[in-house]
């Protein structure tokens, strides 16, 4: 990751108070912030700026939140988007992240508990250089081949193209190959932070879409604890 003062944040929030609040407090802690008020600014922004973050709003007077998110993943856009939003419900949270989303804050909420969750993001979804990545031997389950130093997942040889989050959850699982992990465990490796479990089961249900296909389930739920990968 590029140090955190070159780190560009872009703010998509269309209450005055509650994005002056924000474009200040993400500026005291070092980001570069561009902030607007409309989908449509958004879109503009991000096209001619491409930040490496977006703090989104759902509820925007012309284009929401969801629809922004939607049309960046479209054309291929990785950029890590956490939604801010009043909009709490689970089915909401699980829309945005099917949407694309990071992470999903809702209102009201702490500024300094906003930038932790920044930063976890920005940790997550920063595909290490090469010399920063483990030089240990890959990871095998089965047909299920991960290489972290080339950063690679591979089933019965076939590449699988996944998200840097999607990578990382991967991993914690097929390094306690057959342990049933709980849901806290792999929210505090993977995301850093006490984050919700919908974010979880939407990340894992991600993992299978792209797995499964290729063979027999690997990922297996342990109902009211958590998940193990094993044949």
């Amino acid at each position: 990751m590029s140090p955190m003062t070159e780190t560009r944040i872009l703010v998509v929030e269309d209450e005055p108070n509650i994005r002056d609040i924000v474009d200040v407090a993400l500026r005291f802690h070092g980001f570069t912030v561009t902030a607007v008020a409309t989908g449509r600014d958004a879109l503009r922004e991000f096209a001619a700026r491409r930040p490496d973050l977006i703090v989104l709003d759902v509820m925007l007077p012309d284009i929401d939140g969801f629809e922004i998110c939607r049309r960046i993943r479209f054309d291929g856009a990785q950029t890590p988007v956490i939604f801010l939003t009043a909009r709490d419900t689970v089915s909401d949270t699980v829309r945005g992240l099917t949407m694309g989303g990071d992470d999903y804050v809702t209102k009201p909420f702490s500024v300094e508990a906003l930038v932790a969750r920044i930063r976890a993001v920005l940790r997550r979804t920063t595909v290490p250089d090469a010399e920063e990545r483990p030089s240990r031997d890959v990871l095998r389950v089965a047909d299920l081949e991960l290489d972290e130093a080339r950063w690679e997942v591979r089933r019965g040889g076939v590449r699988v193209d996944l998200s840097p989050t999607e990578f990382r959850l991967l991993a914690f699982l097929m390094e306690h190959p057959g342990m049933v992990l709980t849901k806290r465990q792999l929210l505090d490796q993977v995301w850093g932070y006490g984050g919700s479990s919908q974010v979880l089961e939407t990340y894992i249900s991600y993992l299978r879409r792209k797995l499964d296909p290729l063979g027999p389930p690997l990922i297996h739920t342990q109902r009211g604890v958590g998940y193990a990968l094993r044949p």
